[in-house]
């Protein structure tokens, strides 16, 4: 399978590579892992649902991926909002009639110490981090039933593996989502698939959400270092999906070669 790993999509290849035609939601979808992950399954022949805040970016790469033959729509999505993620789920039953795939990748890491006490932050990272995946899930797992079939991809972070000096409550947010991906494996039984991957040091702009300056120190001299691209990710992303019905990838974990933590 190292081959389906590493592959190029192109037209040609779309055939049988287990993405051409599935209707792939995307949430965080308008930059970093989310955006390199619509190009990369774009190519490979899916039907995508795109969701974020900013619009503009939402537009341009909807423009951008149509513009190359590529079925794509677009949903404004808070995902710390209930209704609002309904509403992208239903959104996309009504352009295509199903839903394949879920990518629960919309995250913030505002890192700072907990002496700090940044209550607010930590909320806010509790509302998306965790809350906006249990809002997907909750989502589309009624629809991934009725069709006895589906496959919901949670991106955690080697976060949710270690924690680190400055970043507890996001630890706790990833491991959080750890612990989802494996009560819905679980529970999905022989129907709905479940995949954690979890990325370490990718080039987003994850990073700048960072809002306490000697921790933004410290990770962004390890980003500026080790990080890699965020087709990376798309990669392991595409390679989940990609597998038989009967193959489910559970744990993906996707470090840059060069990071230590």
């Amino acid at each position: 399978m190292v081959f389906s790993l590493n592959m190029e999509f192109t037209g040609m290849s779309t055939q049988n590579n287990g993405i051409k035609d599935k209707v792939i939601v995307i949430t965080g979808a308008s930059s970093g892992i989310g955006e390199a992950a619509a190009r990369r399954l774009a190519a490979g022949g899916a039907k995508l649902v795109l969701a974020a805040r900013r619009e503009d970016r939402l537009k341009q790469l909807r423009d951008e991926l149509t513009g190359q033959g590529a079925t794509v729509i677009y949903h404004i999505t808070d995902i710390s909002d209930r209704d609002q993620v309904e509403a992208l789920a239903k959104a996309a039953l009504d352009a295509f009639g199903r839903i394949d795939v879920l990518i629960n990748n919309a995250g913030l890491m505002p890192l700072s110490p907990l002496h700090e006490i940044k209550v607010d932050e930590w909320e806010r990272m509790i509302d998306v981090n965790i809350k906006g995946v249990m809002y997907g899930i909750a989502a589309v797992l009624p629809v991934m039933r009725k069709q006895h079939s589906g496959h919901v991809i949670n991106i955690s972070s080697v976060a949710g593996h270690k924690v680190f000096p400055g970043g507890a409550i996001y630890c706790a947010t990833k491991y959080a989502v750890r612990a989802l991906s494996e009560g819905l494996r679980m529970e999905g039984g022989a129907e709905i698939r479940c995949s954690n991957i979890s990325p370490g040091a990718i080039a987003t702009e994850l990073a700048s959400t960072i809002s306490s300056p000697e921790v933004a120190e410290r990770i962004n001299e390890m980003y500026d270092k080790a990080a890699i691209d965020a087709d990376a990710v798309a990669r392991a992303i595409a390679y989940v999906i990609e597998q038989p019905d009967d193959v489910d990838i559970n744990e993906i974990i996707l470090r840059p070669t060069a990071q230590e933590l």
